[in-house]
């Protein structure tokens, strides 16, 4: 374990409700977390209730019993999905409410499994997540997807080195692209929130009719829609609440023309999406559809991933990022 990892789970704790969520006295805090992100949930709920945080209240998933269902359980049978965790986050949302979800599964969880059943599963938990997930979409709330390292995860990322030493790294590595290792994480948050903004004004001022991008492989044109928008950092709700739903965050983004995409992207990193990594693809676009798909692997998942439903062979996001962020510092693949 890191010499001083209680200390640091701590500071990250503190920045999780200071800053990304921004958790007010008297509101509700749900978190959605894996089993065995339990101890950063306790310091979680520690620094919401001193916060002033009415109720913690959390859901624990159990990402072994994912798997047991793709292993197990009727072949016809993954067109249902549970409501009841989403209904109560669609609860807290309506009233005003926080929600955190704590991120960290195995990237490899269901590698192996049916492509068609895995399709079919996400198809069931977005519809089930939908109502919760308009309420997220217009920031209804202030919620905040977070990090944490599990071992299975750690062990991906970091294959070489013994099981206590890759969660180490993969702690240590979250720590410093999160600014927890910084003198002061609050302030360093601010002033990186303060950049975001800078960066949103100008690039919103200056509505660019289109963005092109350039690279080994890559020849992109994305209109952009008059009176665009650019967003990034932090948000606010309706009530005119600050809050930061991604952390770490680095991007400012905007939406793309949806008739206006032409040309080919190609990725510059793997997609590692439900144990299958996509390796070396690419995609062409015109009159902001795809139209081809080309990959060394992973093909066969990357077009159903395409084919999920009518607005998946489309852009819904253009973003900026700048090269010297602490995640591209870090020279990791993250899975």
């Amino acid at each position: 374990m890191l010499p001083d990892f209680e200390a640091l789970l701590q500071k990250y704790a503190e920045l999780i409700i200071k800053v990304g969520l921004n958790l007010q006295p008297a509101q509700r805090l749900l978190v959605v977390a894996p089993l065995p992100s339990a101890p950063l949930v306790r310091q979680v709920a520690t620094s919401a209730y001193q916060h002033g945080a009415r109720l913690v209240e959390v859901f624990y998933v159990d990402e072994q019993l994912l798997l047991t269902r793709f292993q197990h359980a009727p072949r016809d049978s993954f067109d249902d999905e549970i409501l009841w965790p989403w209904n109560v986050a669609f609860q807290y949302a309506q009233q005003g409410d926080a929600v955190l979800q704590l991120a960290g599964t195995d990237p490899d969880l269901l590698k192996g499994q049916d492509p068609a059943l895995v399709q079919a599963y996400t198809l069931a938990r977005s519809q089930a997540l939908k109502p919760f997930s308009l309420e997220v979409a217009r920031n209804n709330l202030n919620w905040l997807i977070a990090s944490y390292a599990s071992a299975s995860w750690a062990a991906k990322v970091f294959p070489d080195l013994p099981g206590d030493q890759c969660e180490d790294r993969l702690w240590q590595a979250i720590f410093d692209i999160c600014r927890v290792t910084q003198p002061d994480p609050i302030a360093a948050w601010q002033q990186h929130l303060q950049q975001l903004a800078q960066w949103r004004t100008h690039l919103t001022q200056k509505q660019y009719a289109a963005l092109h991008y350039t690279a080994p492989g890559t020849d992109l044109t994305i209109g952009l829609p008059s009176g665009h928008i650019w967003m990034g950092g932090d948000v606010r709700t309706p009530r005119g609440m600050a809050f930061v739903p991604n952390m770490p965050t680095e991007e400012v983004f905007t939406v793309p023309h949806k008739e206006k995409i032409h040309g080919t992207v190609k990725a510059s990193k793997p997609l590692s999406h439900n144990g299958t990594l996509i390796e070396n693809f690419s995609l062409t676009f015109d009159e902001g559809r795809v139209v081809d798909v080309k990959a060394e692997s992973g093909e066969a998942v990357l077009r159903n991933l395409i084919a999920t439903d009518e607005g998946a062979a489309s852009l819904g996001e253009v973003a900026l990022v700048p090269y010297s962020s602490p995640i591209s510092l870090s020279g990791l693949l993250f899975f």
